[in-house]
């Protein structure tokens, strides 16, 4: 599947880690040209670890993406849905983009998951829907049948917010009866399933909170409102994407006033939790405005959230000493926790610059910027005499604004770039004062951020998925679901 030239990348970038050498951090240069050397490598960090042909996944079955080769301390070798389908729309998003050597690729992935979705597991199986929501599998698609953190109701929603990515490209080609054979069935499923079990309790993205998560609610109502378009486009139906609004309405509950809390749980935690900035870049929508009810990430509650998020890591962390307020600092998941030693994560760092490319983008296209009171204290660390107001693209005032915003995103990446090692390998933490790569190597998911952070910061955006006609919260919440209809879908010839 792959070229030889590509492989020859993965000799030189990908295989060092396997037999690491005593850690140097990379040399520093422009980020520019720190950019275009890392993006090299973590292109090939992911299809290393892509079966059934990556080069450090031996025995994946094809198009099961694996979360890391580390086998022990942590052991990641398995699939998880979640972690699939973020690194899948990557991929997705430089085949739409032109990239059509990545197509058979896409179909090994839908593939593997018309299988995955029969597999029986302990969170149940397909004739009711439950089993959709088992967060990982062995890389050999069988069941892992050991204690976990389960369901997790984040995967079907991205896995279908995935392929329909890639089944809309294939609309867009006139060919509905090849998204009608290959994808529908998967995503029908998908659908059905957020319809069904939205409101019930989830384990949340890092798999220890069990509750109601701001991540999972928002990719859900994303899944909806997307796929009832889908549907519709196929001439198919959608019953369940009705409940939408309901979901929408919910989302509602995350936020404090200046802050989302991430999980409605009992926890002792304060809720401040990279799950909501990663919940507003998976869930950015390049045609919307700045909507606080969808917390699109130029929205005021985004950028409060953002500050208040990044600024909670400033303190803790060796690493962090002098970034202070309005200075880019490296973020982990949530300031306590303790996991591996609890330390900043690459992915985390990089999606506080995705947001805030996001937003840029945003501005860019309705032409202003609007500091509110909400989103003040963001823009205070950047511009000190910064006031509430409407800011006009051409004016002085927009030029200075999106000047420091641009510099504040781009100093994220200069953070990613110091603790990268001189190899370009991204692990999935570096240390909270070393700097030194921690826990598992070769982190598939590290490698997708940074490569959806660079393409923002390119203005490579992804499609539309509706926000604008979804965004009004109904008057009154409810918990209505829609029982769902599970068909068996099977992997056929392309």
């Amino acid at each position: 599947m792959l070229t030889s030239s590509l492989v020859l990348v993965s000799l030189i970038a990908g295989t060092t880690l396997a037999s690491p050498a005593p850690f140097q951090f990379k040399r520093q240069s422009d980020i520019n040209s720190f950019i275009t050397t890392e993006t090299t490598i973590a292109k090939q960090g992911v299809w290393d670890n892509i079966g059934a042909d990556g080069a450090l996944v031996s025995g994946a079955s094809a198009g099961v993406v694996v979360a890391s080769p580390s086998k022990e301390n942590p052991d990641y070798f398995y699939t998880w849905t979640r972690d699939s389908a973020l690194t899948i729309m990557e991929i997705i998003e430089q085949f739409v983009a032109g990239n059509t050597s990545l197509e058979s690729l896409i179909h090994d992935y839908v593939d593997s998951q018309a299988k995955q979705q029969t597999v029986s597991n302990p969170s149940g199986g397909l004739s009711d829907g439950s089993g959709l929501a088992e967060p990982k599998f062995f890389v050999n698609l069988t069941a892992f049948t050991g204690s976990w953190g389960r369901p997790q109701r984040d995967g079907p929603a991205l896995r279908a917010s995935a392929l329909i990515a890639y089944g809309n490209s294939l609309i867009a080609q006139g060919k509905e009866s090849v998204v009608n054979t290959h994808i529908w069935p998967i995503v029908s499923n998908d659908l059905a399933y957020v319809a069904q079990y939205w409101n019930q309790s989830t384990f949340d993205l890092w798999e220890e909170v069990q509750g109601s998560s701001f991540f999972t609610t928002a990719a859900q109502h994303k899944a909806l409102v997307e796929g009832a378009a889908f549907a519709k486009a196929l001439g198919q139906s959608c019953d369940g994407c009705s409940v939408a609004p309901q979901i929408l309405c919910f989302l509602q509950d995350y936020w404090n006033g200046t802050a989302v809390i991430s999980n409605i749980a009992n926890n002792g935690r304060s809720g401040i939790d990279a799950n909501s900035v990663l919940a507003s870049i998976h869930t950015f929508d390049p045609a919307a405005g700045c909507d606080d009810t969808t917390f699109q990430p130029c929205s005021a509650r985004a950028l409060s959230n953002h500050k208040i998020y990044v600024d909670s890591f400033r303190s803790i962390y060796g690493v962090n000493s002098g970034r202070s307020a309005g200075k880019a600092a490296a973020t982990g998941r949530y300031a306590e926790d303790s996991y591996q030693g609890g330390n900043p994560w690459y992915l985390t760092t990089l999606a506080a610059a995705e947001l805030l490319y996001d937003a840029l983008y945003q501005w860019d296209k309705q032409g202003a910027i609007e500091v509110t009171d909400v989103s003040l204290p963001f823009f205070k660390d950047l511009a000190s005499n910064v006031t509430a107001g409407s800011y006009s693209k051409g004016s002085a005032g927009y030029a200075s604004l999106t000047g420091a915003v641009k510099t504040y995103a781009d100093g994220f990446i200069s953070v990613v770039q110091q603790y990268t090692p001189s190899n370009g390998g991204l692990a999935e933490q570096f240390g909270r004062d070393s700097g030194e790569p921690v826990s598992a190597a070769d982190l598939t998911w590290s490698y997708a951020a940074f490569l959806t952070a660079v393409a923002r910061r390119n203005g490579e955006v992804p499609a539309s998925w509706g926000s604008s006609t979804a965004n009004t919260v109904p008057s009154q919440c409810s918990g209505t679901t829609a029982t769902g209809t599970y068909v068996t879908p099977t992997a056929t010839a392309w």
